[in-house]
């Protein structure tokens, strides 16, 4: 959840202007997330709420919102029980957002900010993995894999951005999180961060930042084709869709989607014509035209000439891989579905979802460009909000500059 609200309010930060109407709405949505989170950073002081609910009670049953009666056990981390990553990535989150309502609601954006310090000296102070400490089953689903070097790289180029506070560039550097990453996900921030920090180096000048930009086109390196860049470890399916993952490989596609286009962007702002590529030279404008062919495949120009945004185009997913579109609403249904009612009666059952996820994107089709609208794979028909978040970022990108064409 705090993933998703950094990248929303990353793409309002990048791409705001070219919402027109509809940045209302993504501001909503943001503070929806944010009046969340700070509430967990600042209801009992010393602790950060992570998560509500044992996730392996919750996956036991397949049942609607409504119906729930499984624990809503809460879990939080704490000086005796540390939390880096999860408390690093609330801090982007709350930090990000504050740069969103800075000029929209002022007073609403010191509140946020002045949380994120908080929350990212907690951080910093007491370390440690959260899926070493939170019950529930969170090592189970939502582990830490990258650790929590990357939350707090990433936490501090947020507040470095909202504070414009020298001391978390100096947290910041002090890091050596170094590693070539080809991913940027929900878990791994590395490569998002060092594109974030690329921006002060190539606009502001600022050379303290330069390895950083460095590390942000190797990144690019990694995931352009291999036709393009010799240092390419990002397989493609032969419709031309990036496949990082057999599961939810789409969250792969529309981060680094957002972060070729906003690199891109970033390198028009400084006339930075080219990077290099083991001596290739990469335009900006080739960056722009991968990030676009990706998310026209999403959209539905692909193999299959499906959609993997549901409700959008003539053909989409039908059979999600979530509860309460797989299962009747209350007012068609008023009776409650029991826990285990769920799994053969709707989860297992044939036919379309009752209700349709307008905008939810899924996980998206194999290596192969194959995908079976198959309720019970989750892998490739769940959404996710962190999937779809990067994505925003990206179609007001391509909404701006393509609606006269």
């Amino acid at each position: 959840m705090a993933f998703t609200a950094t990248m929303l309010s990353w793409s309002i930060i990048e791409y705001g202007g070219r919402m027109e109407g509809r940045v209302h709405d993504a501001r909503a949505a943001v503070r929806w997330a944010t009046d969340y989170l700070l509430k967990a950073a600042t209801a009992t002081p010393g602790t950060l709420y992570v998560g509500v609910g044992d996730a392996d009670a919750d996956h036991r049953c397949w049942e609607r919102p409504e119906d729930m009666d499984t624990p809503r056990t809460v879990y939080s981390v704490s000086a005796s029980a540390p939390g880096s990553d999860v408390a690093g990535e609330t801090a982007a989150a709350l930090a990000a957002a504050s740069v969103v309502f800075k000029a929209a609601d002022p007073a609403y954006s010191r509140r946020l900010v002045a949380a994120a310090r908080d929350v990212m000296a907690f951080a910093w102070k007491h370390q440690g993995k959260y899926s070493d400490h939170v019950g529930g089953g969170v090592s189970n689903y939502y582990p830490s894999y990258s650790g929590y070097t990357d939350e707090l790289l990433w936490g501090s180029a947020w507040l470095l951005w909202a504070t414009k506070n020298t001391s978390y560039l100096n947290d910041l550097i002090s890091l050596g999180a170094n590693d070539g990453v080809d991913m940027f996900s929900w878990d791994n921030k590395l490569a998002g961060a060092r594109v974030l920090l690329s921006r002060r180096s190539l606009l502001n000048g600022d050379k303290r930042l330069d390895s950083f930009t460095r590390q942000a086109e190797d990144f690019i390196c990694r995931v352009l084709p291999k036709s393009t860049s010799p240092s390419s470890t990002t397989p493609y399916t032969p419709g031309g869709l990036m496949h990082r993952s057999g599961n939810a490989n789409l969250q792969y596609v529309t981060s680094a989607s957002f972060l070729l286009t906003t690199y891109a962007k970033y390198m028009a702002a400084a006339k930075k014509r080219t990077l290099s590529c083991q001596n290739l030279p990469v335009t900006y404008k080739a960056l722009r035209a991968l990030a676009k062919r990706q998310v026209d495949y999403v959209l539905g120009a692909n193999p299959l000439g499906m959609s993997y945004m549901v409700g959008y185009g003539a053909r989409y997913p039908r059979r999600i891989h979530h509860r309460a579109s797989s299962m009747p609403s209350v007012a068609a249904h008023p009776a409650r579905i029991g826990c285990q009612e769920g799994f053969d009666g709707y989860l297992y059952a044939p036919g379309d979802n009752p209700n349709v996820l307008a905008g939810a994107v899924v996980g998206g089709p194999d290596e192969n460009d194959a995908f079976a609208d198959d309720r019970a794979d989750y892998a490739r028909s769940e959404p996710t909000t962190y999937t779809s978040a990067p994505l925003v970022g990206c179609l007001a990108y391509f909404a701006g500059s393509y609606k006269n064409k």
